[in-house]
């Protein structure tokens, strides 16, 4: 009989009623043999908790006061038990048969530690948005290098899985960090064990106006220009592109906000 590796997703929630439930059925819906589900709630007043109740014992849940998404990300992850772990939050999605492509591939790659696959962006009707720019992270994913991270963050958080064993070697997300903690996690990662791609979709990140995302785009990119220093070593030339890299997109994000609000006029 074949043998499945436990997998564990985990969830960091907060008020996100609207989306949860979206969330959730994606991940029950991989029909994986061997699914832990976690999610930690930071004390949601908006229906949240009678949803993940509606689940019965599907999945494994707290809700309490914590200090935000990083922290409730990390308590998630003490609790997992899965070979192979991810974090996916309440608002995004993975695609079908997300998990059996990540396993199949962590099976015939066993010295890989992590991987990340294709993201699409959706926005709250779950309709893709913002295909060019899932156009250029593709073109960039196509081959990792550490190099290249540090010129830009090319990886999709909600397509990223990595061993448990790294939790142990690696540790856990900064807790000081709340916007850019999956960068952060992939640069201490990625300076040790080159990561492993999967050509496909994995997930689907979900962009709205009030998502931390959408409403914060340019402390993202600061914060992820200072981790890109803080890990370079001193070298010079990623943190130049980094730097080509930082002005580039906060202005294509400010000509598509413009573009927006023309539309809207």
């Amino acid at each position: 009989m074949k043998q499945y590796p436990k997998v564990t997703i985990v969830t960091p929630s907060y008020n996100q009623a609207h989306f949860i439930q979206r969330t959730i059925d994606s991940i029950l819906g991989q029909e994986y043999p061997n699914l832990e589900y976690i999610v930690m709630d930071g004390g949601s007043k908006d229906g949240t908790v009678e949803i993940l109740k509606s689940y019965g014992k599907q999945i494994i849940w707290k809700s309490e006061k914590d200090g935000g998404q990083s922290e409730a990300i990390n308590k998630g992850l003490r609790m997992a038990t899965g070979e192979i772990v991810a974090f996916l939050n309440s608002d995004d999605t993975y695609e079908p048969g997300a998990i059996e492509r990540v396993v199949k591939f962590f099976e015939a790659n066993p010295s890989k530690k992590w991987v990340y696959g294709k993201c699409r962006i959706v926005d709250e009707n779950d309709r893709e948005i913002r295909r060019p720019i899932t156009w250029y992270k593709n073109i960039k994913l196509k081959k990792y290098t550490f190099r290249k991270l540090l010129a830009e963050n090319f990886i999709s958080q909600p397509a990223t899985f990595w061993k448990h064993e790294l939790l142990d070697e690696i540790g856990y997300i900064n807790e000081d960090e709340h916007y850019t903690m999956d960068y952060e996690y992939w640069l201490r990662i990625g300076q040790k064990y080159p990561a492993g791609v999967i050509n496909a979709y994995l997930a689907d990140f979900r962009m709205y106006s009030t998502s931390k995302s959408g409403s914060l785009a340019n402390p993202q990119f600061k914060d992820e220009l200072r981790m890109a220093k803080d890990f370079s070593g001193g070298a010079r030339l990623p943190i130049f592109l980094h730097k080509i890299n930082y002005y580039k997109i906060t202005w294509i994000y400010k000509l598509m906000a413009a573009v927006k609000s023309g539309g809207n006029k």
